[in-house]
């Protein structure tokens, strides 16, 4: 199998607009006859359903939430990047694609990262337009600030809420539709199985929640927006809901996984407490504009942060990034700190995190501003720690957060399956192999929004003659039976482990062998462990109830059977990049200074993996990635 990016011919700052003026496209009348799947209702998935349903097709959206507005997408807190350039720093479209391909390491589509840069104007008008309230300045501008990785101020935020607010704006779009009936939403309703027909997709199996009902629902096209996998270390800032199955279960059916080792973890997350905890809390990475983050000079140092003098601290970043300082990226952030506490310097109770410190820019810009910008965040912080960070350094720690990982897409953002689209963070595409702060939210209204009305329509145009798609079809009833046939046997096996415990299991393993560091003795030791805790879930699994009933442990068994699996390719994923590049990070390939040591000649590639089973090597299918506009050069923040 070869790989076909449909990269567009021409300048890269001309690609997107030659594809939108050559795209196919499908008159009104006809797009009342076309039927779309949307997966997910967070920022991709609502601002894609809503933007195909004003066209005019048809479109059916599913979310396992109660309501479309508690996807994911509202826990973002910092900000979404936009090259505006309102600060007048020397930003710039360019720029801002550049920033995005280093902070990457040099392991993403330079055509796909342009066009994210390039959308990024449009939608913070499209923003601002939805009634999105972002932060101004006094005269009513506005207002900008950084994110890691970058010496401009791009980001447009809300408050610590700009996910939140971001999401409120798709939603109500979304349900605009809704009422215009051109949307039909299904909430409580979780994808089982894609179904396929003659090479195309066609549909998909979903369970209603409330009932344990299957249902088949057919159309000519089916767009994923399910988010990313990183709850696969159990222990994560992502909700308990999020999981891999959508992606997974389409990986199976025909669709390439892109790069699934490549997770972020976040440099900024409050460090576990206990081992009774199921996540983590994320605070924003916009809180490293004002604070510093420092450990004690003396290992397991007693004192209390306020009374270790500025001389007896070290500013870590600061002193190994002088350029970046605090704002360094998030893949170095972590694993500085992460070196600082394996190195005995981590303070804490349980001596697993670093002090994020706001005593210097209260000092020069006084509490009060801190507070407009930071307040809800402090004000979360001191109800989860009740420690007031006005007064004293936070404490925070890295955790996993982000997949950069996922479905394969071409610049279509249609996967190998043709009529199967991936948005968002369901899919590889635009951050490499480190994702800069502020581009997710970004990614996701831009595939929504402004790319998968063309992409999709393109498509469509083809499938105008097709007429209605037969749910009753041998595809859609093998499906059907396909997982019911899984739920059956999770329901049935009636041991004494909880799904809980099993992702504990898989999480730790992640986290010590497959985490901000890997080996190759680790890897293979993981891949090892990570079967016979999987032949372990299916002697042993507890679930009680029947598949025929509303049933939460059934949902968690079921994404802990898919997460056992993409566990292994993960790990298999990391073995066999044999180079550190951006969040991956394989000890035996660093630099003396203890940085990440690519190796372009071998490795200039995606790794896109196919399914050959259970029990088999996947199959690699890789996809190089050539640089016209850019030249490869070592990643340096110092």
């Amino acid at each position: 199998m070869e790989l076909n990016a449909k990269i567009p011919p021409g300048p890269l700052k001309d690609k997107w607009s030659y594809y939108k003026d050559h795209a196919k496209l499908v008159n009104p009348a006809n797009r009342k006859k076309l039927e779309v799947i949307v997966v997910g209702t967070g920022l991709a998935g609502s601002s894609a359903a809503a933007s195909l349903a004003e066209m005019g097709y048809k479109v059916k959206s599913f979310c396992f939430q109660d309501s479309a507005r508690r996807a994911h997408s509202v826990a973002a807190q910092g900000g979404v990047n936009a090259a505006k350039n309102y600060k007048n720093d020397g930003d710039s479209v360019y720029r801002m694609f550049y920033d995005t391909i280093k902070g990457g390491d040099f392991r993403s589509r330079e055509a796909n990262v342009y066009r994210l840069a390039e959308c990024s104007l449009a939608l913070i008008d499209q923003a601002v337009a939805q009634g999105v309230p972002f932060g101004r300045e006094y005269g009513g501008y506005l207002n900008n600030r950084s994110f890691g990785g970058v010496q401009v101020s791009r980001t447009f935020y809300s408050r610590g809420q700009t996910g939140q607010q971001l999401l409120l704006g798709a939603y109500q779009a979304l349900i605009r539709q809704v009422a215009a009936k051109t949307v039909h939403l299904h909430t409580r309703h979780e994808m089982l199985e894609l179904v396929v027909v003659e090479g195309k997709a066609r549909g998909i199996i979903v369970r209603n929640l409330d009932t344990g009902e299957i249902e088949r629902h057919s159309a000519h096209a089916v767009i994923l927006a399910t988010g990313g996998f990183g709850k696969i270390y159990y222990l994560s800032t992502l909700a308990m809901g999020c999981n891999a199955s959508a992606i997974w279960r389409a990986h199976k059916k025909g669709a390439l996984m892109a790069s699934p080792s490549w997770t972020q973890i976040h440099p900024t997350s409050l460090p576990q407490s206990g081992g009774y905890q199921s996540k983590l809390t994320l605070m924003s990475e916009s809180l490293r504009n004002d604070g510093r983050i420092w450990v004690p000079l003396k290992k397991e140092d007693p004192r209390k942060p306020n009374d270790i003098p500025e001389q007896e601290r070290d500013y870590y970043l600061e002193r190994r990034y002088p350029a970046f300082g605090n704002l360094a990226p998030r893949d170095i952030s972590s694993r500085a700190a992460k070196e600082r506490i394996d190195a005995g310097f981590g303070i804490g109770a349980q001596k697993n995190a670093v002090y994020l410190d706001f005593s210097k820019a209260i000092r020069e810009q006084g509490k009060e501003k801190i507070k407009e910008k930071y307040g809800n965040l402090f004000s979360m912080y001191q109800k989860i720690t009740d420690i007031d960070a006005y007064a004293e350094p936070m404490m925070i720690s890295p955790a996993a957060h982000f997949s950069m990982g996922g479905l394969w897409v071409d610049y279509e953002l249609m996967t190998t399956v043709p009529g199967l689209f991936a948005l968002g963070e369901a899919n590889f595409a635009d951050h490499g192999a480190n994702r800069l702060g502020a581009n997710s939210l970004l990614q996701a209204c831009v595939d929504g929004y402004f790319v998968a009305p063309y992409t999709v329509s393109n498509y469509l145009a083809e499938e105008i003659k097709t007429g209605a798609i037969d749910a009753n079809r041998p595809e859609f009833i093998a499906a059907e039976n396909n997982a019911k046939e899984l739920l059956n046997r999770l329901a049935s096996i009636k041991g004494n482990k909880t799904a809980d415990y099993y992702h504990k299991k898989l999480g730790k393993l992640l986290y010590d062998h497959c985490g901000l560091s890997r080996n190759r003795e680790g890897l293979n030791y993981a891949i090892a462990e990570i079967k016979k805790l999987q032949e372990d879930f299916y002697a042993n699994l507890a679930v009680p109830g029947s598949a025929q009933e509303m049933n939460g442990e059934l949902e968690k068994a079921g994404r802990v059977a898919d997460y056992l699996e993409v566990a292994q390719l993960m790990c298999y994923d990391a073995l066999t990049r044999e180079e550190s590049c951006g969040a991956h990070f394989r000890e035996e390939h660093q630099t003396p200074e203890g940085e990440a040591l690519r190796n372009d000649e071998k490795f200039c590639f995606v790794s896109a993996w196919g399914w050959n089973g259970p029990d088999e090597e996947p199959l690699l299918v890789p996809e190089p990635l050539t640089f016209e506009n850019v030249n490869l050069t070592v990643r340096s923040y110092k």
